[in-house]
Order: structure tokens, then C-alpha cells, then sequence
């Protein structure tokens, strides 16, 4: 094990080093709301961009709102000359994940970044996630209106389909536990239209393809969330690593992707107790389908510090105070033995014991209560298995959000807030 303090960008080196030849690079964080992860994950990004040919970020966000950022820092028709004015568009709660002056930032750099490249040069950024239906299916609504208004039955009969249940997707999933009110069908048709679309060369078509594989997505998930268990986070995960997968093949097959999401999904959830209880997510995943060797999967940790989150899901954010960890976790050990900043890259025969061992490690969410870390908020891990490097810092401080609206979502998420 390599241990590197950490303190200017170019501290960075030996784990560029590393992750320099991977085809896929995960950057997790363990809060969706401390400031000094997403700054060092930006510093990073940009080094990986900017050094070693990467062709997109890819964030655990949805893809509508990430495409109006796409198409803003690669500067494409219509977007945003400002990417900060398309991050403020961002209404789904919990907005400050990627609406945040730290993301505002980066995003201005990337833009700058691209317009001095050709077109076919510029380096993306895109959302993964499942939960925009509502907006997907609008999105498609609008392409296939100015593109193939022929097409236009399959959406309004998927569209028709989920319209009894307006945006409350939660009674679409109970309902279709007891009647043949399931959306499967219409949907479906929806999808292999715009798959054929999608065929033919052009952004637009490969985003309202993507839109489409989300409202698919979106149904088996709100469906299988209603039921219960661990379906409905690998139907999300799995969705994650589908649409990671086609951005990798929309790129070319020199494509490389950095992915932006929380540690849940970043690290390999077969060195947790995820495992046990039937889950899978991104980081196992793509170890699976690509090979160990062309995946570098990094972690995040801190000791203490702030962090902007929610009591509860859909209210007002606020910072709150994270409490020193307890006993036996990973992050009392690194805080006893790292120094405040480092980098831990993981592999070689000098690895200490503790590194493969099992041990709590911290999971904060968009939902937080600080009085749970006595029992909550923490899964157990083997450290060097789950993650290929890890990026400590000791005492973190609260992001910064944009002043944007935080407009709830549908429901709960499961679980809560990773």
C-alpha cells in the first residue's frame, strides 16, 4: 500500500499513475454534501481529462438535467453559454447534489476546456440515474415532435398509460402489484422506436434514446420499489452501469469515462455486507464486465466535519455538524494514522492487515440525522477490496448549493438518500 499526503494538484501524481490506463475511473464520496470531496474530485477530474484523454464525466444525477450541462460545456447548439445557468435549472430535490458552486465550477472549467478542442474532441457530461420519468418522457415528447412526428403514438400511449397516477409514480407501483395497470407494454414500444431511431448518427437521437431506456428503467423501478427488497436498487444500479455502458460505446472504442457517485455505488459491493442481502451496484458491476484491470474504483472518507443535507427526505437542507467516528470504523483508524490530508493506493505484498479486514465504514446520504452514527450510517467493508485507492480527509466542511427551488421528489428513495 502506497500512502501519499496530500496538499497541491500535483500531489495526484502517483495515483494518476495508477488509474492512467483504466478505461473506466469511479470517484465516490461518502456525503452528497462535503465540500473538500467535491473540490478533490474535481482537481483530480481534471488532471484525468486534461492528461490523460478521458471523454466524459458521468454523475449519479438524471439524464435531462446533465444534458442541458452537456450540452453547455461542450459548448453545443443551444446550450448554455454559462454552465451555472443550466445547473440552476436543476428543480428535482435533492438539488444541491450537482446544482453547487463546486459542480458550477468545474463546469466552467470543462467548457473552457472544450471550446479551445474540435467537436469530436470535447469531453461530455451526462446524468446515469432513473428517476425522470416524468421529465424523460417530456424530453421525448419534444425530440420526436420536431423529428418524427409519426412517432409520436407510442409516447402519448406510454404517457396515456401512466397519466391516472400524475407524477405520484408511488400509486403507479402499488397498482400494479394488484390490476393490470402496469406500463410494461407501452413502454417497451416506446423504446424499440426510439432504438431504431437512435441507429442513425446524431446527439439528439442518441439522447432521446437514452430518455427512453430511463422511462423503462423508471417503471420497473418505481414497481419493484413498491414491493420491497433489494430489486429496486440493482434495477437502479443496474440501469447506472447500462447507460455508463452505452456512453462508453457512443464515445468510440477509444472512449474512456470518469464517473461522479456516492461510495454505495462507487466501491465494490462485494466487499460489504451489501453482498449478503442480494445487492448489487456500479463499482462490481463494471469490475464484472470490464475486467479488474480496466477499473479503477476510489473512495472517500473524513472524521468529522460539516455537511449540507435534509432531516428529512424533501425538506430544506441545512448544514449539519458530523460527529467524530466511532469506535472500530475505518475512519477512527485513518484518523489515528493518516495525516490530514492522503491518498491510500491499495495492492502489493506491504499491505497491513487491517486494509483487508472487516471494519464500519461511513455512509452519509442527502438524508442525515447525526444521532444515528451510535447504530446508522455505517456499512461493513474490507477497505482494500471494495476500493482500489482511497482519498481521506480528516475534517471536511459543507458545499456549497446554488440558490435553486428544491422541488421533493415522487417518494422516498431506496435506500434513503445514497
Amino acid at each position: 500500500m502506497l500512502v501519499q499526503r496530500l496538499g497541491a494538484p500535483s500531489d495526484f501524481d502517483p495515483l494518476l499513475e495508477r488509474v492512467r490506463d483504466a478505461r473506466v475511473v469511479m470517484i465516490g464520496e461518502s456525503t452528497h454534501g462535503s465540500y473538500d470531496y467535491y473540490r478533490l474530485r474535481e482537481q483530480l477530474t481534471r488532471r484525468l481529462i486534461a492528461e490523460c484523454g478521458f471523454s466524459f464525466v458521468a454523475v449519479e444525477g438524471d439524464w435531462p438535467d446533465c444534458d442541458r450541462v452537456h450540452r453547455s460545456v461542450t459548448a453545443a447548439p443551444g446550450g448554455a453559454l454559462e454552465p451555472q445557468l443550466a445547473l440552476e435549472q436543476f428543480e428535482r430535490w435533492p438539488t444541491w447534489m450537482w446544482a453547487n458552486a463546486e459542480v458550477a465550477r468545474f463546469a466552467s472549467w470543462l467548457r473552457a476546456w472544450n471550446v479551445e478542442r474540435p467537436e469530436d474532441q470535447r469531453a461530455g457530461f451526462h446524468g446515469l440515474d432513473v428517476y425522470s420519468l416524468w421529465e424523460s418522457m417530456q424530453a421525448i415528447f419534444d425530440y420526436l415532435g420536431e423529428e418524427d412526428p409519426t412517432s409520436l403514438e407510442a409516447a402519448q400511449d406510454a404517457y396515456r398509460c401512466f397519466e391516472p397516477y400524475g407524477k405520484r409514480v408511488e400509486e403507479y407501483g402499488a397498482a400494479s402489484r394488484f390490476v393490470s395497470a402496469r406500463c410494461e407494454e407501452e413502454v417497451v414500444r416506446l423504446l424499440a422506436r426510439t432504438r431504431e431511431h437512435a441507429l442513425n448518427d446524431g446527439p439528439d437521437r442518441f439522447s432521446a434514446w437514452q430518455n427512453a431506456e430511463v422511462v423503462a428503467g423508471a417503471e420497473r423501478y418505481y414497481r419493484a420499489m413498491v414491493a420491497g427488497g433489494p430489486d429496486s436498487w440493482n434495477i437502479r444500479d443496474t440501469h447506472m452501469q447500462d447507460t455508463l455502458d452505452r456512453l462508453l460505446d457512443r464515445y468510440g472504442p477509444d472512449a474512456r469515462g470518469i464517473v461522479w457517485a456516492h461510495n454505495t455505488h462507487v466501491g465494490d459491493a462485494r466487499a460489504t455486507d451489501m453482498a449478503a442481502d442480494g445487492m448489487v451496484n456500479i463499482g462490481q458491476l463494471a469490475r464484472e464486465r470490464h475486467g479488474d484491470d480496466a477499473v479503477a474504483l476510489i473512495g472517500f472518507g473524513s472524521y468529522r466535519g460539516t455537511v449540507i443535507a435534509a432531516p428529512r427526505w424533501g425538506s430544506t437542507p441545512e448544514p449539519m455538524v458530523v460527529p467524530p467516528a466511532r469506535e472500530g470504523s475505518v475512519e477512527r483508524r485513518l484518523h489515528e494514522l493518516m495525516p490530514e490530508r492522503a491518498v491510500l493506493i491499495f495492492g502489493g505484498d506491504d499491505q497491513p492487515g487491517w486494509v483487508t479486514e472487516t471494519a464500519d465504514h461511513r455512509a452519509i446520504g442527502v438524508v442525515y440525522d447525526p444521532s444515528f452514527e451510535s447504530w446508522g450510517n455505517y456499512v461493513p467493508t474490507r477497505l482494500g477490496d471494495r476500493y482500489d485507492a482511497f482519498i481521506w480527509c480528516d475534517d471536511t466542511t459543507a458545499l456549497h448549493p446554488l440558490s435553486v427551488p428544491a422541488v421533493p421528489g415522487e417518494m422516498e428513495t431506496y435506500p434513503a438518500g445514497v
